[in-house]
């Protein structure tokens, strides 16, 4: 049986990430408390259920502390298992709860909002490392349900290589493990013919390629990932994100994800994520 798991912060997408799930045949159960977790889970399977998706988070904060040693004890039934921790900025959360007025989950009429989303960030923090993360801050619904529909297309018992567009002037993700910042070089942006592409566009690529600092940047990039990955592996890490920043997303960062991808996926398993051009 598949167990996804899926947690993360209130208003950061949850409930798309379980219609999603739902709507690929997993059989959903939300809110669940984390000292049910074995037995929701043995249960389901036991009722011929394959692929299963439940959401654990600070709603059931009294049971919380339970979730890393319960996921532990469901892998040593040789059970495959995602965890899937959705993260946003709190600006964008503060935004969000404006619009929608509702009441925040741990709300009790004496902290204020911004306290509450920080007592629910430090809450989830144990589950956050754990997890392969998804930064929502920037993203429609409709770009959240295809990064879910990748993830859920994942090879079980592999790492996940992801390499992550992004433009520094939005902010750096929030999911990123590993950052490199591609400013320095010459930019597309500023030539005209090329402006309007994005850094998959042949022109633009022809441009980067011919550029002898880009290749000297790309293989100093491509050689840190390649010796320190193995490190990752053996320390049992299912995800690792590599993020790649220019000053707006669209040509560089792009450029550079797109070839890293190209070698790294010989080996490994991975994902391309380009959030300024999906935003």
């Amino acid at each position: 049986m598949q167990l996804i798991v899926v947690s993360g912060l209130s208003g950061s997408g949850k409930s798309i990430a379980l219609t999603v799930l739902e709507d690929n045949g997993y059989y959903c159960v939300d809110n669940l408390p984390a000292n049910l977790l074995l037995e929701v889970t043995v249960y389901l399977k036991q009722s011929g259920h394959e692929r299963v998706a439940v959401s654990i988070d600070a709603r059931s904060s009294e049971t919380l502390h339970l979730l890393p040693q319960r996921l532990a004890d469901l892998r040593r039934q040789k059970m495959d298992i995602h965890l899937l921790f959705l993260d946003t900025k709190t600006d964008t959360l503060l935004k969000r709860f404006s619009e929608t007025r509702r009441r925040h989950p741990l709300s009790d009429n004496q902290s204020t909002l911004p306290e509450c989303i920080e007592m629910e960030r430090e809450m989830l923090r144990e589950i956050h490392d754990l997890a392969n993360r998804i930064d929502t801050s920037d993203l429609s619904a409709s770009s959240l349900r295809a990064w879910i529909r990748d993830f859920i297309g994942l090879e079980p018992g592999r790492l996940t290589l992801l390499f992550q567009s992004f433009g520094f002037k939005h902010g750096i993700p929030l999911d990123s493990d590993m950052v490199f910042d591609v400013r320095c070089l010459p930019n597309p942006h500023y030539e005209a013919l090329l402006r309007p592409l994005t850094g998959k566009d042949g022109a633009v690529i022809e441009y980067m390629d011919a550029n002898s600092s880009v290749n000297r940047m790309f293989e100093d990039i491509r050689r840190f990932v390649d010796d320190w990955l193995p490190c990752f592996i053996r320390d049992n890490r299912n995800y690792l994100t590599v993020a790649i920043g220019c000053t707006g997303g669209r040509h560089r960062s792009v450029y550079f994800v797109e070839r890293l991808a190209r070698y790294f996926t010989e080996n490994n398993q991975v994902l391309v994520r380009h959030r300024e051009l999906n935003a």
